[in-house]
């Protein structure tokens, strides 16, 4: 058994924000029905290089950024714009205890598939919009994309290095974090609403918003401008108010050396030959370090630079100092702890044998994700579905196939 094994969710979402959620709910055990234009699909599919080769023909086939956010779903393609593809994806959304949708805000009434639709024929149904900008507001017509969510929600603000030095100005982190963010708090807002419509017996609707969801994530920033009136400027990888907090030059390279409080500070100076440092009134106390930032890190600096990497890692490590190397991504998959918890996947594909994936961090003892159903293939599920829960046999298949409805 899996936590949510008896759930079935209908996925109109596409790209990250939606397909994000809707794998969550797959990884917890949904059945994800993941609808898909005839002969298009999820933009993402054509989101490359790098893509998979079909092994037949050479030829390009799904891009791995559409593998990162489907597997375990089924696909089926429907052609919405048509009233016999309108008529589908209603009687699935009777059977369905889920629909997610990132449509622009308003943009399915007009098929009769939005949530005061839906209700009247499925009042249990749990509805999630996700958007740019949220249902309401000025900005709800607005089309919302990451890159402008995270300058918008002042994530670009703290991010980079510092104005006043070379490289300095607005950086975008290297992940999409506003859709992340969003697909994320969309999950947990549906295992709510599905645990109150245990009590209540009735669905309701979800507006996730990911301007909201970045806002909320500037967490400690947020507050810090919030209390003081003070807006917080990007500060390279240095931390806002824990000093030393960053990455250090080494003789080899850069390194991470993450002091969270007096004691390991203590620590860090006497491994580095300056124990008295520790008692010098300019650095005793994080707050202390913190308003003496530019004496302290150069001090700092300099000693680090006499050891390679891997040599000041050992040496920090051995005395319980928080340290960390800055890994690529081959780096990261090669390391001894991410091979142990087994964070790579390989998902079994019925066209490719194989494909990879990255494990959930979702550990549940009793219920635990599996693995085995990869991305699939464009409308792949589509007859098994509609034959499964809507009863529809051959001949009415052969129909809706001919007609391009399906």
């Amino acid at each position: 058994m899996r936590a949510l094994d008896d759930i079935i969710v209908l996925d109109l979402s596409r790209v990250l924000a939606g397909p994000w959620a809707t794998q969550t709910l797959a990884d917890l055990g949904a059945r994800v029905i993941k609808v898909e234009k005839p002969g298009a699909g999820d933009d993402t599919r054509g989101w490359g290089p790098p893509f998979l080769t079909d092994p037949e023909t050479g030829e390009r086939d799904d891009a791995a950024y559409y593998l990162c956010a489907n597997r375990g779903k089924d696909s089926i393609t429907v052609d919405m714009s048509t009233p016999e593809g309108q008529d589908i994806i209603r009687r699935l959304a009777e059977k369905a205890d889920v629909l997610v949708e990132n449509y622009k805000v308003g943009g399915l009434k007009k098929y009769g598939l939005d949530y005061p639709s839906l209700k009247e024929i499925n009042p249990k149904l749990v509805y999630c919009s996700i958007t740019g900008f949220g249902q309401d507001g000025p900005y709800a017509p607005r089309a919302g994309y990451d890159f402008m969510i995270q300058a918008m929600a002042g994530m670009m603000s703290v991010t980079g290095e510092r104005d006043d030095l070379p490289g300095g100005g607005p950086q975008k982190a290297g992940v999409a974090v506003a859709d992340l963010g969003a697909g994320l708090y969309a999950a947990v807002a549906i295992l709510g609403a599905l645990h109150q419509r245990g009590r209540t017996s009735k669905g309701q609707h979800i507006d996730i918003s990911l301007l909201d969801a970045q806002v909320f994530n500037m967490a400690n920033q947020a507050l810090s401008y919030l209390v003081s009136g003070t807006a917080p400027k990007r500060l390279g990888n240095g931390h806002a108010t824990v000093v030393p907090y960053q990455s250090f030059p080494t003789r080899t390279g850069h390194m991470i050396i993450a002091v969270g409080n007096d004691n390991q500070f203590r620590k860090l100076v006497t491994v580095l030959g300056r124990p008295e440092m520790a008692d010098d009134p300019r650095f005793r106390t994080n707050g202390d370090r913190v308003e003496n930032r530019d004496a302290l890190i150069p001090m700092l600096e300099e000693m680090t630079r006499e050891r390679p990497s891997g040599e000041l890692y050992e040496l920090l490590e051995s005395s319980s100092i928080p340290c960390g190397p800055i890994n690529t991504l081959e780096d990261v998959f090669q390391d001894p702890q991410v091979i142990a918890r087994g964070l790579r996947k390989d998902l079994p594909h019925g066209k490719h044998g194989t494909v990879p994936g990255v494990a959930s961090p979702l550990r549940l003892s009793d219920s635990p994700v599996s693995y085995d159903k990869a991305p699939p293939l464009l409308g792949e599920n589509t007859d098994e579905v509609l034959a499964d829960l809507l009863g529809l046999g051959e001949t009415k298949l052969g129909d809706l196939h001919d007609k391009e409805i399906i």
